[in-house]
C-alpha cells in the first residue's frame, strides 16, 4: 500500500470510530430523555442545564470537580482522583452509557445538591452537556 492510501484508510477509520461513539451518545442521551420526559411537565433547557451545573451549595457545585470547562480534566475534590473531560465533542464516550449516565448523575446530584435531581433538572443537564 502507497503512504497516501495508508493515510486516506487510517482517516477514514477514525471518521467511522468517532462517528459510532457519537450515535452511541445520542442513543443514551435519546433515551434517557425519553424516560425522564414522561414524568416531567416542562421542556427541558440547556440553560437550566448549565444553570445547575454552576449552582453552588454549601461550597459545592459540579464544577468543583468537572472545571468550568468540560473540555478540560477534573478532579475530584475529596479523593483527588482524576476525571476525564464531560464534554462528548472531546471525550467520545462520554454520554455513552444509560446504566452509567444514571449512576452518575444519582451520586453526583447527591454528593452536589444533598438530594436525588429531579427527572426534569436530569433532562436539562443532559441536553446542556451533550451540546458541550
Amino acid at each position: 500500500m502507497k503512504t497516501s492510501s495508508v493515510i486516506q484508510f487510517l482517516c477514514l477509520f477514525l471518521i467511522i470510530v468517532f462517528s459510532l461513539s457519537v450515535m452511541r451518545a445520542s442513543e443514551a442521551i435519546d433515551s434517557l430523555l425519553l424516560e425522564y420526559k414522561a414524568t416531567s411537565k416542562d421542556a427541558f433547557s440547556a440553560q437550566v442545564g448549565e444553570g445547575l451545573w454552576i449552582k453552588e451549595v454549601k461550597g459545592r457545585s459540579c464544577t468543583t470537580c468537572h472545571s468550568s470547562s468540560l473540555k478540560q480534566i477534573g478532579k475530584h475534590a475529596r479523593t483527588g482522583k482524576i476525571i476525564q473531560p464531560m464534554s462528548p465533542s472531546v471525550n467520545p464516550e462520554r454520554l455513552t452509557d444509560v446504566k452509567k449516565i444514571k449512576k452518575w448523575l444519582l451520586r453526583n446530584c447527591k454528593w452536589t445538591f444533598k438530594r436525588e435531581c429531579t427527572a426534569q433538572e436530569k433532562g436539562s443537564i443532559l441536553i446542556w452537556l451533550n451540546q458541550q
